[in-house]
C-alpha cells in the first residue's frame, strides 16, 4: 500500500484538476444528473433522517438507557449481584455494557449484508425504511421494560442498535446520489447539524420531564420509560419525510429502482459482499483513507463514551453538571458542523478535517489539566469538543463518498460504519489499560491523543485527488 501513497503535496500537485463545471457536465452527459431542484428536494428529505434517528443515540444510548437498564438488572440480580442471561453469570452493573457489545458484534455481521443487498437490488429506500421502523418499534417498546425485565430490555436494545447501524449504512449511501461532488461537504455537514439539533431539542424536553417528574406526578422510572418511548416515536414519525422524498436507483447507479430478478436473496447478498471485499483490494487509496478514519474516529468515539466517566470520577462533578455538558456538546455541534462545512468549501474537506484533528489533540491535551470540582472548566472542554465533533464526522463522510466506485455506495459505507462500530474497542482498551497501570484517569484521557496524532499522519499521506480518480469519480475543484 505504501507504494501508492506519497505525500499529499507531491501527488496532488501533479494531478489534473476537474472543475466543478466539468464534473457536472460529465454527469449530465452520462444521463444521470438530476435537475437542481430535484436534488435540493431530495437533500432536504435526506437531512430529516438525521433529525429522526439522532434522538436514539443521544437520549437513549448516551443518557437514559444505561443507568435505567442497570437498575432493572440489579432488581433481578441474585444475592451475589449477578443476573444469568442464557445461563451465563453476569454482574448486573456490567449488563448494559455487555449488551451494547453484543449489539455491535451483530451489527458488524448485518451491516455489510444490508449494504450488499441494497446495492444489488437498488432498493436502498425500502431497506432504510424497514430497518428504521424496526429500530423505532424496538425503542418505543422499551416503555414496557419494568421491574426485573432485564432480558426484555437487553433484547430490545440489541434489535434497536443493530437496526440503527444498518439504517445508517443505507442513509449514508444516498449521499453520492443526491449531491454533486462539489455539494457533498455542505450537504453532509447540514445533515449532521440537523441531527445534533434534534438531539438537543429532544434532550431538553426529556430532561425537563425527568428532572420535574415529581411535579407532574410521575415516578422516576415512569419518566425514563416515557423518555425512551418518545425517542422511538420521534424516530418513526420523522422517518416518513426521507421515505417520501428519496428515490431508489437501479443497480449500478442507473435511475429507476427496478431490482434485478431474484437479486434480493440473502445468498446473492453474501456473494455480492464477497465480491465487494475483493474489489476493495483494487482500491488501496480508498483503504488508506479508511485506515486513517478508523484510527482518528476511534479516538473520537472513545472521548464521547469516556468523557462522563472522566468528569465524574476524576473531576468529582455531579450528574447535573455532566448532563449539562452533554447538552452543551449537542447544541454547539450544530454550529460546529456548519462552520467546518463552510471552511471545507474554502480550504477543502481534507485540510479542514486535518485542522479538526489538531483541535482534537489540543482539546484532549488541555483536558489533562482541568481542575477537580470546577464545572465551568469542564463546560469549556465540552464546548471545544462540540465545535469539532460534528464537522470532523460530517466531512469524513463526504470525503469517503468521493472514494467509492459507482454502484457500490451501500456496500462501501457498510465497511465505513464497521470502522466506526466494529473497531471502537481500541480506544476504550487503551483508556482502560492506562488507568489500570497508572491509577489515573488523567493519564487515561491524555493517552487518547495518540489516535488523533496517528490519524492525522495517515490522513495527510492520502493523495485525495488521485484516490478520487482511482475510484473512477470526477474530482471536485476543492477537496
Amino acid at each position: 500500500m505504501t507504494d501508492h501513497i506519497g505525500t499529499a503535496h507531491d501527488t496532488d500537485r501533479q494531478e489534473p484538476r476537474v472543475t466543478t463545471g466539468e464534473a457536472q457536465d460529465t454527469a449530465v452527459h452520462d444521463g444521470d444528473a438530476a435537475p437542481a431542484h430535484e436534488r435540493r428536494r431530495a437533500q432536504r428529505g435526506w437531512y430529516f433522517y438525521d433529525w429522526a434517528n439522532s434522538v436514539f443515540s443521544t437520549s437513549v444510548i448516551t443518557v437514559f438507557l444505561g443507568p435505567y437498564l442497570t437498575d432493572v438488572a440489579e432488581a433481578a440480580a441474585d444475592p451475589d449481584g449477578y443476573v444469568h442471561p442464557l445461563g451465563i453469570p453476569v454482574r448486573a452493573g456490567a449488563y448494559f455494557a455487555y449488551v451494547v457489545s453484543a449489539s455491535v458484534l451483530l451489527s458488524v455481521l448485518v451491516m455489510p449484508l444490508a449494504g450488499a443487498v441494497a446495492d444489488r437490488t437498488g432498493r436502498k429506500k425500502a431497506l432504510l425504511g424497514a430497518f428504521a421502523y424496526i429500530g423505532a418499534a424496538a425503542t418505543t417498546a422499551m416503555f414496557f421494560v419494568t421491574g426485573d425485565r432485564y432480558l426484555l430490555g437487553g433484547g430490545l436494545l440489541i434489535v434497536a442498535n443493530v437496526a440503527f447501524a444498518s439504517a445508517m449504512v443505507l442513509y449514508n449511501a444516498f449521499l453520492p446520489e443526491i449531491a454533486e461532488p462539489h455539494e457533498r461537504d455542505a450537504v453532509s455537514s447540514r445533515g449532521w447539524a440537523f441531527g445534533y439539533a434534534a438531539g438537543a431539542l429532544m434532550l431538553v424536553a426529556n430532561l425537563a420531564l425527568f428532572l420535574g417528574h415529581d411535579a407532574v406526578g410521575l415516578s422516576k422510572g415512569m419518566a425514563v420509560r416515557i423518555c425512551l418511548a418518545s425517542a422511538g416515536l420521534w424516530w418513526a414519525v420523522f422517518t416518513l419525510v426521507p421515505l417520501l422524498r428519496l428515490r431508489d436507483t437501479a443497480p449500478g447507479g442507473r435511475s429507476g429502482g427496478q431490482a434485478a430478478k431474484g437479486a434480493g436473496s440473502l445468498r446473492q447478498g453474501w456473494r455480492q459482499l464477497a465480491s465487494t471485499l475483493r474489489d476493495m483490494r483494487r482500491h488501496p487509496l480508498t483503504l488508506a483513507f479508511l485506515l486513517a478514519y478508523l484510527v482518528y474516529n476511534d479516538g473520537i468515539q472513545t472521548v464521547i463514551s469516556q468523557a462522563s466517566l472522566y468528569g465524574s470520577e476524576e473531576l468529582d462533578l455531579d450528574e447535573t453538571a455532566l448532563i449539562g455538558a452533554i447538552l452543551l456538546v449537542q447544541v454547539l455541534a450544530v454550529f460546529g458542523a456548519l462552520l467546518l462545512g463552510r471552511l471545507a468549501a474554502r480550504y477543502g474537506a481534507r485540510r479542514t478535517v486535518l485542522g479538526s484533528l489538531v483541535a482534537w489533540t489540543l482539546t484532549i491535551g488541555a483536558g489533562f489539566f482541568l481542575p477537580a470540582g470546577e464545572p465551568v472548566a469542564f463546560y469549556c472542554l465540552a464546548a471545544a469538543i462540540g465545535m469539532v465533533l460534528g464537522g470532523s464526522q460530517a466531512l469524513s463522510r463526504s470525503l469517503f463518498s468521493h472514494l467509492i466506485p459507482r454502484g457500490k455506495e451501500a456496500e462501501y459505507y457498510s465497511v465505513y460504519e464497521i470502522s466506526d462500530r466494529g473497531t471502537s474497542w481500541l480506544g476504550p482498551l487503551l483508556f482502560g489499560l492506562t488507568y489500570q497501570l497508572t491509577g489515573s484517569y488523567r493519564d487515561a484521557i491524555v493517552s487518547l491523543v495518540a489516535f488523533f496524532v496517528i490519524g492525522f499522519v495517515l490522513l495527510a499521506r492520502v493523495p485525495m485527488r488521485r484516490a478520487v480518480e482511482a475510484a473512477g469519480n470526477p474530482v471536485p475543484e476543492t477537496i
